[in-house]
């Protein structure tokens, strides 16, 4: 229809007539709108998320901070303090058992704190609980659900969780061998996206 047009009017499909979708017919330029428009509200989205990302992170303690010495009782009774673990990169994890996507997460967080241990990675999950009743809880969890999580608990006092800014759980940070943030995560995070972060501080 289009040539039969040029034709009786004399024109060429030249110059002025040269348009996005020009020749096609009607149905199929609709879908190439539908398409753009689809395509711009996924950029839109995408931007949306990365700027709930910023903002998410922007509320977590800063990279370069130094990890606190406060004294942590574990769940076999000893202590544990971050300073400790300088020479190591830290993966702290803050989780309660009453939390789901704590439990969602833990069994990719101890599967993978166990396949990094011989590159320099240590897994500290800091049971945010209520104390005084948190051992007890967490024993519960343990011994019917997740026995191997027993060796890498804590139980994190307000005082480290305050100094983390940890107002949601789980929260994730990673610290470097000289116990300095170098990353941190509010919400869980699959086990490709928990390997990636682990490689990317095992790296600085």
């Amino acid at each position: 229809m289009t040539e039969q047009r040029n034709a009786d009017t004399g024109q060429q499909p030249g110059a002025g007539q040269e348009s996005a979708g020009a020749g096609q017919p009607p149905a199929r330029q609709g879908w190439s709108k539908v398409v753009l428009v689809v395509t711009g509200l996924l950029g839109l989205a995408g931007l949306s998320y990365l700027g709930v990302q910023e903002a998410l992170r922007a509320r977590l303690a800063s990279d370069g901070m130094a990890a606190p010495s406060v004294k942590m009782k574990t769940y076999k009774g000893e202590t544990l303090s971050l300073a400790d673990l300088k020479g190591k990169v830290v993966m702290l994890d803050f989780w309660a058992t009453w939390c789901p996507p704590c439990q969602a997460e833990m069994p990719s967080l101890i599967k993978l704190a166990k396949e990094y241990e011989g590159k320099g990675l240590v897994f500290v999950a800091a049971s945010r609980d209520e104390m005084p009743d948190a051992p007890m809880f967490v024993e519960e969890f343990v011994v019917s659900r997740m026995p191997e999580l027993g060796q890498y608990v804590v139980y994190a006092p307000d005082e480290v969780a305050g100094v983390f800014q940890v107002t949601a759980l789980p929260t994730l940070y990673f610290l470097d061998r000289e116990g300095r943030v170098v990353d941190a995560q509010r919400g869980a995070l699959s086990e490709d996206a928990l390997r990636q972060r682990i490689e990317r501080a095992l790296k600085q």
